[in-house]
């Protein structure tokens, strides 16, 4: 921070620095490892932790009632992320631990395992390099209440929890037509999900436990522990419905595992409203500012204030508008630099509209550290934005306004007199539609991680609910290959 200088200015750089690479996160992380740990030298540990990979890897829990479908969408999830998998088998006859042999005799008596048992075991498995490194993913468990409150209590925590549900008859259904191959453990259905080689259709097995009353039984047991296992997981569950195919069901919970859990680390919004003429870009940054106590920036009113204070870049942009000439880059960045640094901006976060106007501005703004990490695009038809604009009107009188559709004047005296503003004309409306259209793709393609375009042609309040979502929703993770 510059203290020779007021208003007080911060450089940007340091919020976007922390941003970018996950500081608060990482701290975040830490401070949840020393509580869950209670290492006996605190500071040691600390250091340790950092000395560590701190990637924020998956850490995914699938769950669901018999035959739902938990292992065909764990090998997608799988092959799509890279996560290790973990399986009550595998980690039972894998791990060398004493507990292990009599975990393997619970669960061929298909008895919930205790946690004195399950918990060592689980916790030697996950601290395995693998997956430290790429993640896991559990499928299956926990079974009971008590498992998940004594995950949590060892630091066994994940980052989302799917569970997926179909109606008892479509999974009695299922049971009939599933199959397991002897040799891999893979799970098939002779329908909907049947192994594409030959020589692996043959040797399919259908299990003894995969008849109808035997899968009637263990549903009844998942009902009967379901509830107060999601209880323990609210903020990171999701009920997916799996009646339906297989790549649907995969595609809604990979789009949830691409949400990010919100996190108590501090967030300070940057938003960028971008939107043509009449879009509602005043209105909308207005009611995210009152609610969220953001700093309003509008660019048209930076100019006129800079103008009346007589501010050297004020004088300067005055010269080129009252010669009837847009301003040039240079004056306005400095202007919304002035105005973004400021501690206000800084501290509580801002809401920017009317700037950038092009790609060069987009650019110079990151290169300094005023990155946005939230950019709306109001889309509007071109015959909306005409309703809206063209039909205004002002009383030379009263100064009230009117709408010849929305708010009507009460009297033809009134609608006789209303004066419309050389802006509002359709002609005008149309040279700043085609301005903003010709920059507004190059913008977008510059932001593209964090742009998000909404449907501004409704209520302005149903407009201000879909852009609140996305401001109090961390960003969803984009991964390197589109699904």
């Amino acid at each position: 921070m510059d203290a020779t200088k007021r208003p007080l200015q911060i450089p940007p750089s340091f919020s976007t620095y922390a941003e970018k690479h996950d500081i608060f996160q990482l701290l975040e992380r830490l401070l949840q490892k020393i509580i869950i740990t209670q290492p006996d030298d605190p500071l040691t540990f600390m250091v340790d932790f950092m000395k560590q990979d701190n990637n924020d890897v998956d850490k995914i829990i699938v769950q669901g009632p018999p035959v739902s479908g938990k292992r065909q969408i764990s090998k997608m999830i799988i092959q799509k992320l890279g996560v290790v998998h973990v399986t009550l088998q595998k980690l039972f006859y894998d791990s060398s631990l004493p507990e292990a042999k009599k975990a393997i005799e619970y669960l061929h008596e298909n008895e919930h395992i205790p946690v004195n048992i399950l918990i060592p075991i689980l916790e030697d498995r996950l601290k395995m390099v693998d997956c430290q490194t790429k993640g896991w993913l559990l499928e299956g468990f926990p079974q009971t209440r008590e498992q998940a409150l004594a995950m949590q209590v060892a630091g066994i925590m994940p980052k989302h929890f799917v569970l997926l549900d179909a109606p008892d008859p479509v999974l009695i259904e299922r049971c009939l037509g599933k199959r397991v191959d002897p040799l891999t453990g893979d799970v098939y259905h002779i329908l909907f999900y049947p192994p594409d080689d030959a020589i692996v259709a043959d040797r399919l097995e259908q299990q003894h436990n995969y008849n109808t009353d035997e899968v009637s039984t263990r549903m009844a047991i998942f009902q009967r522990h379901i509830d107060g296992i999601v209880e323990c997981y609210g903020k990171v569950f999701k009920k997916i419905n799996a009646d339906q195919p297989i790549g649907d069901v995969f595609a809604q919970v990979h789009n949830f595992l691409c949400t990010k859990p919100k996190s108590n680390a501090p967030f300070t919004p940057r938003i960028v409203l971008l939107g043509p003429t009449g879009s509602g870009k005043s209105t909308q940054a207005e009611l995210l500012s009152k609610k969220y106590q953001l700093i309003n920036v509008c660019v048209d009113s930076l100019v006129k204030e800079a103008i009346v204070k007589q501010s050297k870049v004020g004088n300067g942009i005055k010269l080129y508008l009252d010669r009837g000439v847009a301003a040039p880059d240079a004056l306005m960045f400095q202007l919304v630099k002035e105005r973004l640094c400021q501690l206000d901006c800084v501290k509580k976060g801002w809401i920017l509209h009317g700037y950038p106007r092009t790609r060069e501005q987009a650019v110079r703004m990151t290169e300094i550290g005023l990155e946005p990490n939230r950019v709306y695009v109001l889309d509007i038809p071109t015959d909306s934005i005409l309703e809206r604009l063209s039909l205004r009107g002002t009383d030379p009188i009263t100064g009230d306004r009117y709408h010849m559709h929305y708010n009507p004047p009460g009297t033809n005296e009134i609608a006789s007199r209303l004066r419309t503003h050389p802006d509002d004309t359709e002609e005008a409306i149309m040279k700043r539609l085609t301005a903003y259209q010709i920059f507004v793709d190059d913008i977008c393609d510059f932001y593209e991680n964090t742009v998000k375009h909404i449907n501004a042609d409704q209520d302005p309040h149903t407009i201000f609910e879909s852009l609140e979502a996305g401001v109090v929703s961390p960003l969803p993770i984009r991964p390197d290959t589109p699904f």
